[in-house]
């Protein structure tokens, strides 16, 4: 038999349910059940559990912030694999090594010799057998440490079978509701699934309802909780669209970081680093990175404070407040959520202060499109509706009535390439073209830039 091609190893993948393209994702136990997933990894050898991981779960800033650490690691001199999801552009994005997506023959390769396993395994999904890949790719490629995204949730997603140096929770906020619960202290216990006993956990700024969750959570397994914002303390710097400064610190130095604000001194001063991500959100996102760092160092891990700042310095991760072009501005964003649509516009005020936005928005249809209208509508001209290939997303007619019962002028514009040209004829010297609703339309702009507007 001859090998996959490409093409025939993502049919492959996508022949099986794939809940990420699932219009109704309602929580039933067949949907979401480790107990086959740990079968699946036991007939590949248990991959997972033959180098150390770092585990990162959260609603907003889970992919920046395990892309920072991956980086990190890297510069550290570690061979490091990294896992997350969705991609943005090709399907091999989601599994890298080294900031190296898979070759397409490599992943054509890992996906034939797992299919007589997955052949035993009955109702298994599309990411849970690209997670199993992932885990094998790491392995046959003698990864030094593997940084893994969770999916969705993470109590019972199915990368929550490893066995992390540091669990990590980023921010959490209201998403995927009908999974993971309608409160944001439901939604905090399935993130804080991922706590392992005696495992130390870093989190990242919260709600205090979310906090007093993950707090419960980690004291009945014994886990070691390291809080951003408390226990690592930080302080945005001078930023510009091309990068940002910012300065971290344990809260033991406090003392000597108020006397070096209040009077400059000079005997003392915190770390200071720069990252080329974009808004406030990302130094929160670098803060909880730094503190996972500083915990794997506390762990026998050798990672200088020299890596560290190179790792910033180095991190990818596109689609997330990228700015295209400058002029026009052309920015894209992933905001799919009323709490990351808060961020962005507080972004949009920071970096494009006086500047309205030409919005180029399409988005899936289980999200709180009200909720992103009424972050993003105050800095909006007018509202381009469009529609990405994704079998969730909103049908552009309907979103157009929710923006003119905001009061605000829209008219759909399909397909995104025509969307992208309507936008940056419509713009002026106070207007910007802004793209965001989802990664799936991030994604699209980006690649209509590249391919038919970028000189």
């Amino acid at each position: 038999m001859s090998p996959l091609t490409y093409q025939q190893a993502l049919d492959y993948l996508y022949s099986f349910v794939d809940y990420s393209l699932t219009r109704q994702l309602q929580y039933s136990p067949e949907k979401f059940d480790l107990g086959r997933m740990r079968a699946f990894l036991e007939l590949l050898g248990n991959p997972h559990l033959k180098y150390p991981t770092v585990h990162v779960a959260g609603t907003k800033g889970k992919g920046s912030t395990a892309a920072m650490i991956a980086s990190i690691l890297q510069a550290a001199g570690y061979k490091v694999g990294f896992y997350s999801s969705p991609h943005l552009e090709d399907f091999v994005e989601r599994i890298q090594i080294n900031q190296v997506p898979l070759s397409h023959e490599a992943l054509a390769e890992l996906v034939d010799d797992v299919r007589p396993f997955v052949a035993q395994i009955e109702r298994l999904t599309t990411f849970e057998i690209t997670t199993a890949i992932a885990f094998l790719a790491f392995l046959r490629a003698g990864v030094d440490v593997a940084v893994i995204e969770v999916g969705l949730g993470g109590r019972l997603d199915a990368t929550n079978l490893v066995q992390p140096e540091v669990s990590v929770i980023t921010s959490i906020s209201y998403d995927h509701m009908k999974v993971l619960g309608e409160s944001l202290g439901q939604i905090a216990r399935e993130k804080a699934g991922i706590i392992k006993p005696h495992t130390p956990v870093v989190v990242a700024p919260q709600r205090q309802e979310a906090l007093a969750v993950i707090r419960e959570v980690a004291a009945g397994l014994s886990a070691p909780l390291v809080l951003v914002g408390d226990d690592y303390r930080y302080r945005v710097g001078i930023h510009s669209l091309d990068g940002q400064a910012f300065w971290v610190w344990k809260a033991a130095d406090q003392p000597r970081v108020d006397e070096w604000i209040e009077n400059g001194s000079e005997q003392f001063e915190p770390l200071r680093f720069e990252m080329p991500l974009l808004g406030a959100h990302q130094v929160d996102n670098a803060a909880t990175a730094f503190a996972v760092a500083d915990i794997l160092r506390l762990r026998d891990w050798e990672i200088s404070d020299a890596a560290i700042a190179d790792g910033f310095r180095r991190v990818k991760w596109p689609g997330r407040f990228e700015v295209l072009h400058r002029e026009p501005y052309l920015v894209v964003d992933s905001a799919h959520n009323q709490d990351s649509a808060l961020k962005l516009r507080l972004a949009l005020e920071d970096y494009f202060p006086g500047k309205r936005a030409i919005l180029i928005l399409g988005a899936s249809e289980d999200k709180d499109i009200e909720g992103i209208l009424r972050e993003l509508l105050p800095k909006v001209k007018i509202v381009i509706a469009t529609q990405s290939f994704h079998p969730r997303a909103m049908n552009p007619e309907v979103l157009v009535q929710l923006v003119h019962r905001f009061g605000y002028p829209g008219r759909v514009v399909v397909p995104v390439e025509k969307a992208l040209a309507y936008a940056m004829n419509q713009v002026e010297g106070d207007s910007l073209v802004l793209a965001t609703g989802s990664l799936f339309i991030a994604a699209a702009v980006r690649q209509t830039w590249r391919e038919h507007f970028r000189v």
